[in-house]
């Protein structure tokens, strides 16, 4: 039996590969403080919750039309037409079971094979896997611990070619929670290629403000869903909205790869929308409260920060001084000190010596967590 070559060279999460050791040392009685994976601890919000035991009981359990509920698509179109003053039509929507399955709608529908989409360097490990499954091509563009780890939109013009299909951005970014200005997001969409905008952390901005594509540009793919901001992972729900003419050939691969996303979670990720502020406002406010102890620590510590983050849940953290070699680096910590970091060589060649650290924990825990890091580099000098 011959496994397919595509399924074989399918690079790993190694976040997760971090995530599943960490999980194997606490089967073996090991205590491990978790700072690698980018969930949020806080519990989905009470009035989210009841939602979805409401759509349960009214047998709200079937299959959804297959761009999702239009309840919903209304109230995301509201949402951002309140927070960004940008209107979008609700048939421009598409709910997906998470924006992983967004991002394959988008690739899918977007991508001949060998065209190239345009990606920062860091970069969120799914998206080069992905645009590479369906035969795309990535090209990077290396960003700077100095600058922020932003795109430099001339750098971005100098990549460009005929096979050039699209520009993807992600502001807050993972791993580094830096935003991409106003500024600099205008002349990207000025260069006149589709742009793809992942912004499944807005709303989780502690300094400064976040901006949509869609302000700029028409030309646009938003990706966006319910994980982060309202601490449903579990529920598995996203969207994409999308140019008019690429909807129907999205609705398409839906309809066959996925149906539609659970009608379950759409009645819930309602409920997120129009009464959830209050928690959102809540988590926030704790979220930067652990954000800026981790910064403050981290720079105790002897890592390196050139630019504070300010949004997402994530601090990337300079450890050339430790090792050129974060995979082992994260690994040893994982073992020796009972902590779980990501290796910034998940994000990136240009993310190699770097660590990322996710404050989606208890301050309790991240302190534990820190504590454990400074006895074993006091351990680890020769």
């Amino acid at each position: 039996m011959k496994i397919a070559t595509r399924a074989i060279d399918f690079r790993s999460f190694i976040v997760m590969d971090v995530l599943e050791k960490a999980n194997a040392l606490e089967r073996a009685g090991q205590d491990i403080i978790h700072l690698e994976i980018g969930e949020p601890d806080f519990d989905t919000p009470q009035c989210i919750r009841e939602a979805g035991i409401k759509a349960i009981r009214e047998g709200k359990t079937h299959y959804t039309h297959s761009l999702g509920i239009l309840e919903l698509r209304e109230a995301i179109c509201h949402c951002y037409m309140h927070k960004y003053g940008v209107h979008i039509n609700p048939e421009q929507v598409i709910v997906t079971s998470g924006t992983s399955p967004a991002m394959l709608l988008i690739f899918s529908a977007l991508l001949e094979n060998g065209d190239k989409i345009i990606l920062s360097n860091p970069y969120y490990p799914c998206y080069p896997n992905i645009i590479e499954y369906v035969g795309g091509n990535c090209v990077f563009v290396n960003t700077e611990e100095d600058d922020g780890f932003q795109f430099r939109p001339e750098e971005v013009a100098q990549k460009i070619s005929s096979q050039t299909k699209a520009i993807l951005m992600n502001s807050p970014s993972n791993p580094t929670g830096n935003l991409l200005s106003a500024e600099r997001m205008q002349r990207i969409a000025d260069l006149g290629l589709y742009t793809i905008s992942d912004e499944i952390y807005h709303g989780l901005v502690y300094e400064g403000k976040e901006h949509t594509i869609l302000e700029y540009t028409d030309k646009a793919f938003v990706l966006n869903g319910f994980s982060k901001l309202y601490a449903m992972t579990g529920w598995r729900l996203g969207y994409v909205i999308s140019p008019p003419d690429f909807v129907r050939p999205m609705q398409k691969i839906q309809q066959n790869f996925f149906i539609s996303a659970s009608s379950v979670s759409q009645w819930a990720g309602l409920a997120a929308l129009t009464e959830a502020q209050p928690d959102v406002e809540r988590m926030r406010t704790i979220f930067d409260q652990r954000r800026q102890y981790v910064i403050k620590r981290l720079r105790e510590l002897g890592f390196g920060i050139g630019v504070d983050p300010v949004g997402a849940f994530y601090v990337f953290a300079r450890a050339k001084h430790l090792s050129n070699n974060s995979y082992k680096l994260a690994f040893e910590i994982l073992e020796k000190a009972g902590v779980g970091v990501a290796p910034g060589i998940d994000f990136g060649t240009n993310a190699e010596g770097y660590l990322r650290f996710s404050y989606a924990n208890s301050l309790e825990n991240i302190t534990e967590g820190l504590q454990r890091i400074e006895e074993f580099l006091e351990k680890r000098k020769p």
